[in-house]
């Protein structure tokens, strides 16, 4: 696998784990069956795409990017969703959380 294959894999994890941390709130406590099952096959599926991500891209670079932009998009679907206004000390953590993406995405090394 290459480089670019698991930046796919990457992508599509995020895309996966953005997708089931969205509709959690919508299975009650996994109480709706149809949110549930679609929250438990996406996660597992964003784990497997991940894992594969981490063949060829550093654990911590892949782990990073994808909580980060996991965090972030999450948070904005809670604004449109369900109307929940980050205040602004979580305005400005999310903003370091992009900052450390973007930081350790373009500055950061490992051997």
């Amino acid at each position: 696998m290459n480089l670019i294959s698991g930046y796919i894999y990457l992508i599509i994890a995020i895309i996966l784990g953005i997708s089931s941390n969205s509709f959690l709130k919508a299975t009650n406590s996994f109480t709706n069956i149809v949110p549930t099952i679609f929250c438990i096959i996406t996660i597992i599926s964003c784990i497997f795409c991940l894992s594969k991500s981490m063949n060829t891209i550093p654990v911590g670079f892949a782990y990073a990017t994808y909580g980060g932009l996991t965090i972030t998009v999450v948070t904005i679907f809670g604004i449109f969703k369900y109307n929940q206004i980050p205040n602004s000390y979580a305005i400005i953590g999310i903003s370091f959380i992009i900052i450390g993406v973007i930081l350790l995405n373009t500055l950061g090394k490992t051997n």
